[in-house]
């Protein structure tokens, strides 16, 4: 790889398994790990864990921990991450123009769809 490529340096973050469905489902608001395990079907909870602190350790989403009984853990994007929403928007277009696919529960200009179904 490149390292002064910044699309060979960009594809190495996105490219990586779930990561565009991750930001996807986050592009949202906050989200608890059950839910962003619900809607990622197929995920399991070992990959969910280690794709999100991956994207914490590139900064592109931030944890938060509440103290609480039971603890609840929320995850959000941070402003490097909602900076790729414009890549997974240019792939919905391209999936809908090119490729026939469609969001059965979303609009095709929506940046944040809801569930796994939109992508």
């Amino acid at each position: 790889m490149d390292e002064t490529c910044p699309v060979c340096k960009t594809a190495e973050i996105v490219c990586a398994k779930w990561t565009l469905l991750l930001v996807r489902d986050l592009s949202e608001g906050r989200s608890r790990f059950c839910e962003l395990e619900r809607s990622l079907q197929g995920i399991s909870p070992r990959t969910l864990s280690l794709r999100l602190r991956a994207l914490e350790e590139e900064g592109i989403v931030e944890r938060d921990t509440f103290p609480e009984v039971p603890p609840r853990v929320e995850y959000q994007l941070t402003e490097k991450g909602r900076a790729l929403l414009p890549i997974i928007d240019g792939m919905r277009t391209y999936g809908t123009r090119w490729l026939g696919a469609h969001c059965a529960d979303v609009s095709a200009g929506d940046l944040a769809p809801a569930g796994a179904a939109a992508a």
